[in-house]
């Protein structure tokens, strides 16, 4: 699953369109790396998300295409800085 949809569905971020400009403005890694809208995410990759001064990371649990909001936090487990 690319990385722009992984981020709309996990409700990481809200849109997809806000997704694929964060990865376009440089605020999102993957693995250490920063990442493009197209990257193929994987489980066990590990995701930060720069918002102004904070970053969020999470790492991949599960990719599924369709989720109910009640399972979207199920897709990734956050991890301590």
């Amino acid at each position: 699953m690319r990385l722009d949809k992984y981020l709309k569905v996990s409700r990481l971020i809200k849109r997809r369109t806000v997704a694929n400009e964060a990865c376009d403005n440089e605020r999102v890694t993957v693995n250490g790396k920063i990442a493009r809208a197209s990257y193929e995410i994987k489980v066990g990759d590990v995701i930060a998300i720069r918002f102004g001064e904070r970053t969020l990371t999470v790492e991949v649990l599960a990719v599924q295409d369709n989720v109910g909001k009640a399972d979207a936090a199920a897709m990734y487990r956050e991890v301590s800085q």
